[in-house]
């Protein structure tokens, strides 16, 4: 069942869920289409089922980063995890979906995949948020600390849009004139909060 889940992480990655058949998914693994009933009671089931483990995976990534980072200058970590980003994306079939998934949920599936999105983003939100507050980049302004969280991930989604449709150059492109600006807004909160 594990083979079965990777090869369809492969393929949902790269065709999304409408250009993925279930018996190209089959032809990989080695059985046949019906075969993938015994395991799955449908394409929906086995597509809902990728995304969630993806979704694990790459949350555990993720924190993971910022769990290995955390005794770097906040500009730094930060920063950095937009190269970190554009490297996983471009060497992971589960980043991939994820950064899919986040912007390009099937039609007919857009809520069942937005109940795992959502709770992802908020808690990637918080974390933000207690790192801030935590490393003394905002002061005790828990307002500002939350807010800040906030605007960093839609920098990191408008950035990230870059990845899913053009490609690394204007992703990195994005970054170079958004990040200056964005940190510099960072220390106008940090300079008002000392004030």
């Amino acid at each position: 069942m594990e083979h079965i889940r990777d090869v369809a992480l492969a393929h949902f990655a790269k065709y999304g869920y409408e250009g993925t058949s279930l018996g190209s998914i089959a032809e990989e693994v080695g059985i046949r289409k019906p075969s993938l009933y015994a395991h799955f009671k449908s394409k929906e089931d086995l597509f809902l089922k990728v995304v969630v483990h993806a979704f694990h995976l790459e949350s555990r990534r993720i924190f993971g980063y910022f769990a290995d980072c955390r005794n770097a200058g906040t500009e730094s970590v930060l920063r950095d995890f937009f190269d970190w980003l554009e490297k996983e994306y471009e060497s992971s079939s589960t980043a991939k979906l994820v950064l899919r998934m986040c912007f390009f949920p099937p039609p007919a599936l857009c809520d069942e995949v937005m109940d795992i999105v959502c709770p992802f983003l908020e808690r990637l939100e918080r974390m933000l948020a207690r790192m801030l507050r935590r490393t003394s980049a905002l002061g005790t302004d828990a307002a500002a600390a939350d807010n800040a969280a906030l605007a960093y991930i839609t920098l990191v989604d408008g950035t990230a849009v870059e990845l899913l449709f053009v490609g690394p150059d204007k992703y990195r492109r994005r970054v170079h004139a958004a990040w200056p600006i964005f940190w510099q807004g960072m220390n106008c909160l940090k300079e008002k909060e000392t004030r």
